[in-house]
């Protein structure tokens, strides 16, 4: 899980608008959603549609965001969407973004990484997030999933194990450095992470 401070007006600080225990919980609720999801589709013969989309609105400031690959894994960006960039100085750093990796954050034996990303440039959640504005972010953290698992020594197993329960934590310095990246450097509009 990687949380990233969002920008508090008042103080014109960057702070967390939530505890990593909340993050965690919120994460967890979003699982639901992908199986509820997943069983309509197997219903209509669909099977993983590959694209989510909005998961649900968590209140008046965050919106739960979703991916799930069509192997399953699914990925989860939670936006504020009263986060902006202030300046130059501070790109990227707009918004509150939290993110399942795996072990812990990972929920319901699919492998989870995510990550949130920047604020959503003061937008109410009426108005919500196109998908063409969450699509780089959803790629640059598959792409960083797919480097983690192209690495010789990294043993999926261990961190989501058959029949959904336990897993370690994802420890991978690059694979952290990656979310880190893309965390800090997405805010709508950015299309290359």
């Amino acid at each position: 899980m990687s949380i990233f401070p969002s920008h508090d007006p008042s103080t014109n600080a960057f702070a967390p608008i939530r505890t990593p225990l909340q993050f965690s919980l919120l994460l967890s609720s979003t699982i639901d959603v992908f199986d509820l999801r997943a069983k309509q589709n197997a219903a209509a013969g669909v099977g993983l549609s590959g694209d989510v989309g909005l998961l649900h609105a968590v209140d008046d400031r965050l919106a739960a965001y979703g991916f799930e690959t069509n192997t399953g894994v699914r990925m989860v960006c939670v936006v504020d969407m009263r986060g902006r960039r202030v300046d130059a100085a501070h790109a990227g750093s707009g918004g509150s973004a939290v993110g399942g990796g795996a072990g812990g954050a990972m929920a319901a034996g699919s492998s989870s990484p995510a990550l949130g990303g920047g604020g959503g440039g003061g937008r109410s959640l009426t108005a919500g997030l196109r998908d063409a504005e969450l699509k780089p972010v959803f790629r640059a953290m598959q792409t960083a999933y797919v480097r983690l698992l192209q690495n010789p020594f990294f043993e999926p197993d261990e961190h989501a194990p058959l029949g959904g329960r336990g897993g370690k934590r994802i420890t991978s310095r690059k694979f952290g450095e990656d979310m880190k990246r893309i965390g800090e450097g997405w805010t709508p509009g950015v299309t290359n992470l």
